[in-house]
């Protein structure tokens, strides 16, 4: 995999750069736990998507926030129980929890 830093810091930008990937690693696996999750306790969660934006600070320069937008599709109807187990998968994968805590993590569900 060929990565490339951003053309702020030295960069050409014609790549995705690693702190693009740490972003991208987070939504995915709370999307694949969110997965797991739906397929042991039969529920449908087919075509969910997220749509993530990661938010650099400058000093130190470092992913000061990732917001992750999770479109949860599927059921008609989700109950609150199964949105309270799917929450708790993508909250709880391991991607997560291996961030630091400095850095912000603001995730938003839209059931639909």
């Amino acid at each position: 995999m060929e990565t490339d830093a951003p053309i702020d810091n030295n960069g050409k930008g014609e790549r995705f750069s690693p702190t693009d990937l740490v972003a991208t690693a987070l939504g995915s696996c709370m999307i694949t736990l969110m997965g797991i999750a739906a397929q042991n306790h039969d529920v449908n969660i087919d075509g969910t998507e997220c749509e993530i934006e990661k938010i650099m600070t400058a000093n130190p320069r470092k992913i000061g926030e990732v917001k992750i937008w999770m479109k949860v599709h599927g059921s008609l109807n989700f109950s609150e129980k199964e949105k309270t187990i799917l929450k708790n998968a993508a909250l709880t994968c391991p991607v997560y929890r291996s961030l630091n805590e400095e850095m912000q993590k603001t995730v938003e569900f839209q059931w639909v």
